[in-house]
């Protein structure tokens, strides 16, 4: 799986072209049954892909924190919302919160995280490749699968799938 990792960013920058041009195609006119593809796309490589192998989205990247978010994961610290943003968090160019740096605190040398149950949404969601409306969110996309080797398959398929 390291090894996938190690030549991620390489293969979506040679793809990065190609995939940029498709998402703008498909903006244009997606296809009536996209969200229908893509979770198919997506429950299919997630029945082969184990993110615990991989974890490079919490090595690499923090997940964005709604109200709702750190008002969640505070209550499980037993922490005031405000104490949980003063050791964890800061607020970000597009002031948003976001961790304080990364890798993420809560990954574990084992690639679990200790707050899984009460996870911020971004990571529930996480690569988004599920997700209704996915034509939307290319720019998104494009900048998770130079990290998430899931993604990238999938979009690889999902290419195939539409151009056939």
């Amino acid at each position: 799986m390291q090894d996938q990792i190690d030549k991620l960013p390489k293969l979506a920058k040679d793809k990065h072209n190609e995939n940029k041009s498709f998402f703008k195609k498909l903006r244009k006119k997606p296809p009536k049954q996209l969200d229908y593809l893509m979770q198919e796309l997506h429950e299919e490589e997630f029945e082969r892909t184990d993110c615990l192998e991989c974890a490079n989205c919490c090595k690499t990247t923090g997940p964005l924190f709604t109200d709702k978010d750190i008002d969640r994961i505070a209550k499980h610290f037993k922490l005031k919302p405000h104490k949980f943003i003063e050791t964890y968090l800061r607020i970000d160019e597009d002031n948003d919160y976001v961790l304080k740096s990364v890798p993420c605190v809560f990954l574990g040398t084992d690639n679990y995280c200790s707050i899984y149950d009460v996870r911020p949404k971004a990571c529930r969601e996480f690569p988004h490749t599920d997700r209704k409306k996915f034509h939307q969110i290319s720019n998104l996309t494009l900048k998770n699968i130079e990290i998430c080797p899931a993604a990238f398959n999938i979009v690889e398929n999902m290419k195939k799938r539409i151009s056939n």
